[in-house]
């Protein structure tokens, strides 16, 4: 009995990593307690949203979100020069574009290839019309990963230098021209 006293006695960490545990002790004892939304409304729509929220929807929220906020911390890196970031926030903003327009367009492409009803389920008129439309939205995600594999180096890469190109000046560019 007395040895598994000792043993809940003994430090693993350094002082340094007790006290930060002790630090985030303290903050999470600071935070306010969170008390979820009890409104069955407000948690039956987040229900019905992730219901019909596709991947291509989810790819286009992902996109729009990509273009607000990387741009911004690209044009404040203070440890490369004005053209750098000029340039490195072009190339951003048009990773963002082709990514997210070819991204979209082939996953909404593969969902709706699965009403032609080329990978139904052998157990189909088993099932619900949700699950199976959850079925059709997860067979059309998983092909257009697939393909997406060849895409990102026939599409997206050619269109985000494309892209590019039009974004910035040939004097912007790293090694451009002078005047």
């Amino acid at each position: 009995m007395a040895s598994t006293d000792k043993i809940s006695n003994i430090s693993f960490g350094n002082s340094f990593t007790s006290r930060l545990g002790a630090a985030g002790k303290r903050i999470y004892n600071a935070m306010p307690n969170f008390k979820p939304i009890s409104n069955a409304r407000f948690i039956k729509g987040i229900e019905n949203f992730g219901k019909k929220c596709t991947s291509d929807k989810q790819r286009l929220i992902l996109g729009v979100s990509a273009i607000l906020m990387q741009p911004p911390i690209d044009a404040h890196n203070k440890n490369v020069d004005e053209k750098t970031r000029k340039v490195s926030v072009a190339r951003t903003i048009a990773k963002i574009i082709a990514g997210t327009l070819t991204g979209v367009a082939i996953r909404w492409g593969c969902i709706k290839a699965m009403n032609m009803k080329i990978f139904e389920p052998s157990n189909f008129f088993k099932v619900s019309k949700d699950a199976f439309d959850q079925y059709k939205n997860a067979m059309g995600t998983i092909v257009a990963l697939v393909v997406m594999m060849f895409t990102n180096f026939l599409i997206d890469a050619p269109l985000t230098k494309f892209l590019t190109n039009i974004m910035i000046d040939k004097d912007d560019s790293p090694g451009g021209a002078k005047k």
